[in-house]
């Protein structure tokens, strides 16, 4: 067992978010007016506000997690159900092709992302773009997205954090050049959306189509060492 950590320049906090902060403020607006009014519509509008701020911290969530770690195991990176595996060739890396797994995050699955392996940050990418569902195949090359290479004893991963239609901001922590463990919490996708993961195609897989699984918890795959 370990501890269960963020990445060093982890600055994410629930007061500071201008998503809660703003819920906040419509929250007690729609108290005051419903003090203020003193009708039953304005008391059912802050009704429903105050379920939507509820969500929304619910949502912000960032449970820790006991991690049982296993060196030659991929873990998922995300919360959420397999959509997709499929082989796939990427331009910025010609000649090599990957084993994508997608993952599709609901808006009630935890939105934090954590590393897959251990390894060294090779780089962190912001490719801004479009906001189509997560279930339309032109997400994963259209929509706003951070792509993140990972330096691994299995060669190099990639973990692609994908903006939705409700998902407008993806957010990593990471620094190239870092030391990143397997299961650390590195990023969040703030609503719903898609992760992506790319391994080598020599990987043993575990899961099938339709599972659920748990960011740092579901083994994914089992990984060859170079």
């Amino acid at each position: 067992m370990q501890v269960d950590p963020h990445v060093p320049g982890w600055s994410f906090r629930k007061i500071h978010d201008k998503y809660i902060l703003g819920f906040a403020l419509l929250f007690l607006l729609a108290v005051i007016l419903a003090i203020a009014a003193s009708h039953w519509l304005s008391w059912i509008f802050c009704l429903l506000v105050g379920i939507v701020f509820s969500l929304v911290l619910y949502f912000f969530r960032d449970p820790k997690r006991i991690l049982d770690r296993d060196i030659n195991l991929c873990y998922s990176p995300a919360d959420g159900r397999v959509a997709d595996i499929t082989t796939v060739s990427l331009k910025e890396f010609p000649g090599s092709d990957f084993l994508r797994v997608g993952i599709f995050m609901s808006i009630l699955d935890v939105h934090v992302q954590r590393s897959p392996l251990n390894g060294v940050v090779d780089f962190v990418s912001h490719q801004p773009g479009k906001n189509y569902p997560a279930y339309d195949p032109a997400a994963s090359v259209e929509n706003d997205q951070i792509t993140m290479g990972i330096k691994t004893d299995s060669g190099l991963i990639l973990v692609k954090q994908i903006a939705g239609i409700l998902a407008r901001k993806c957010v990593n922590y990471a620094k190239p050049g870092e030391q990143i463990q397997s299961g650390q919490r590195y990023g969040l996708i703030k609503f719903g959306s898609r992760v992506e993961l790319f391994l080598p195609l020599n990987v043993k897989t575990n899961i099938s189509i339709g599972d659920n699984v748990i960011a740092g918890v579901t083994p994914l795959a089992e990984m060859k060492n170079d």
